[in-house]
């Protein structure tokens, strides 16, 4: 089993910035594609942003304001969050998905970290 933790999240106010982390350990493997996820209370998980061996994918609503990249020596991957907005508030996690075929298969999830944004 894949272990991520996620790290970084915190209060910002609006148009401000945040950087979060994932950290893996155990088992893992750099070809496996990791993404990020996140869910505000009430409301299902949605996809935020995606890296894999083929490239980068955001949902539209980040595009242009988030940047997903990965240190494959430190097994990290990263979400930079620029020009955030109070509707970007939720929890955050990351995910590991094993094979970078679509649609992906994520199999390993992080507990999460919480990123509240202030008008």
């Amino acid at each position: 089993q894949v272990q991520l933790v996620e790290s970084g999240g915190g209060l910002v106010q609006g148009g401000g910035s945040l950087r979060l982390s994932c950290a893996a350990s155990g088992r893992t493997d750099s070809s496996y594609a990791m993404g990020w996820f996140r869910q505000a209370p009430g409301k299902e998980r949605e996809f935020v942003a995606v890296i894999s061996w083929s490239g980068v994918n955001y949902a539209a609503s980040v595009k242009g304001r988030f940047t997903i990249s990965r240190d494959n020596d430190k097994n990290t991957v990263y979400l930079q969050m620029n020009s955030l907005k109070p509707e970007d508030t939720a929890v955050y996690y990351c995910a590991a998905a094993k094979s970078g075929i679509l649609p992906l298969k994520y199999d390993y999830w992080g507990q999460g970290t919480q990123v509240t944004v202030s008008s």
